[in-house]
């Protein structure tokens, strides 16, 4: 066996020279015990890195993998050297490799350099400086941070750029790192101890945040996935966010009643004004070269609300949404499943007809992502103003419209979901998708389906 000994937990240089030696001596990856420090990883020790061959032929690996190889040493993994020198000696003899993403290994690696930068980018969103007196009298600001990985070096840098004129230290388990406004030094572990509990600041800080929280826009699921808990402890204003999440609804229903009032108390008002700003959109390249704006139509207080993808041909020409050969599919569903389409509202996520022109004719062509998204905006002034109970989602894209990511209509159908703004979904194929099968017996199937899936979602209303 050969054991390489690293310096650092993160000594990117230490790993790639180890491993150019190695690979330039043939040596297997299953034939190297990878270490940090002097503490020995194997029970026996091992032989020291080989000297390249005076003969052996140069090899190189695409600028593609070091990049990778520089955010896979910052992880946690024990075995991330050897994985990294595994996917080396593979790329020697297949470089192509490196941009096979089925390939199981070159996907862990992704997926630990993505764990990398997901942790860099929270210690540059949450680290959070409390004052603190230093001996000369002068000020220090003192912060206490814990990283999932080993970020810390790496991430100094970016503290400097933005902190240049201020002095500071920030306190990890693993090290520490200190700039005094001319050199950045390291210093050993602290503890969460070590590092000031509040300062005056803080409570000015924590009014500032509270002021501009606001409850319209409030979305739990993504706050908490862009600031998960657990760092939590260490922001003063997260300490506010609990009480402001409990009073968001209130405030929201004050907001609402205050927009009523502000246009006399008729929301119909607020939706035609609504209407005719969107029929001059300009959000996306999608309104050059359809025929207008197709805005969403029914009453502005249906407890029931459906969204589907786009216009099609004859909804472009008509104006109005599901006129054509898929509202014919959707308005006999939703007769059979006893639901007035007059109490409805039906609208879309994308307002304009996107097309492919062949001939005299215009073939749908699916919105993209940003299509969708600049979209959105609209769809969310439609709903604060309707305020549904429930918003059913008619396919992928207009899932995609109402809960802001992408998701498997197999996987979601048929079950109620929590919408950020406190509303409820509910997510079902859309009635084109029914045109499109051409087997009788499977089309009778999934027809019946979907007819059960708009009996449930109106069942969720009582």
């Amino acid at each position: 066996m050969r054991v390489a000994t690293l310096a650092q937990p993160d000594d990117f240089d230490g790993w790639r020279d180890a491993a150019r030696s190695l690979a330039a001596a043939q040596v297997p990856a299953s034939e190297v015990v990878w270490q940090v420090g002097s503490q020995p990883t194997d029970l026996f020790g091992g032989d020291p890195l080989p000297e390249p061959p005076a003969t052996a032929p140069a090899f190189r690996v695409p600028r593609a993998f070091l990049d990778l190889a520089r955010s896979v040493v910052l992880h946690a993994d024990p075995e991330r050297f050897a994985l990294l020198y595994a996917m080396l000696t593979r790329l020697i003899d297949q470089p192509g490799l490196i941009d096979d993403r089925a390939d199981r290994l070159r996907r862990r690696l992704d997926e630990m350099a993505k764990a990398v930068r997901r942790d860099i980018h929270k210690m540059r969103a949450f680290v959070r400086f409390r004052e603190l007196p230093d001996d000369d009298g002068t000020a220090r600001f003192v912060a206490w941070f814990e990283p999932e990985h080993h970020i810390v070096r790496h991430n100094a840098r970016f503290f400097v750029d933005r902190f240049n004129s201020m002095r500071w230290s920030i306190l990890t388990p693993e090290l520490s790192v200190h700039w005094d406004c001319e050199t950045l030094s390291e210093g050993p572990p602290a503890t969460k101890e070590d590092a000031p509990d509040g300062d005056p600041i803080e409570a000015v800080w924590k009014t500032y945040y509270a002021s501009i929280f606001n409850p319209a826009r409030l979305k739990v699921g993504a706050m908490l996935r862009e600031m998960p808990r657990k760092y939590w402890k260490n922001m003063p204003e997260t300490a506010l966010v609990g009480e402001l999440i409990a009073g968001a609804r209130a405030r929201e229903s004050g907001m609402i009643e205050t927009a009523r009032s502000a246009t006399g108390g008729n929301i119909a008002g607020a939706w035609v004004a609504l209407r005719d700003e969107a029929a001059g959109c300009t959000r996306c390249p999608l309104y050059k070269p359809a025929t207008q704006t197709v805005f969403g139509e029914g009453p502005v207080d249906a407890e029931l609300m459906f969204v589907g993808e786009q216009p099609g041909d004859q909804e472009d020409l008509a104006g109005r949404p599901f006129v054509g050969p898929a509202g014919q599919v959707f308005d006999q569903a939703l007769a059979e499943a006893g639901i007035d389409r007059t109490r409805v509202y039906v609208t879309n996520a994308v307002k304009h007809f996107k097309f492919e022109p062949r001939g005299k004719r215009r073939i749908h062509s699916k919105p993209g992502v940003g299509e969708i998204d600049a979209c959105r905006w609209w769809v969310e002034q439609e709903r604060m103003l309707v305020t549904p109970r429930l918003t059913v989602a008619l396919g992928a894209t207009a899932a995609r419209s109402l809960l802001g990511r992408t998701v498997t209509i197999g996987r979601e159908r048929g079950r109620p979901i929590e919408l950020a703004d406190g509303g409820e979904g509910w997510i079902t194929v859309h009635p084109s998708y029914l045109l499109r099968i051409t087997d009788p017996a499977q089309a009778a199937e999934e027809s019946a389906r979907f007819v059960e899936d708009l009996k449930a979602a109106a069942a969720r209303l009582g």
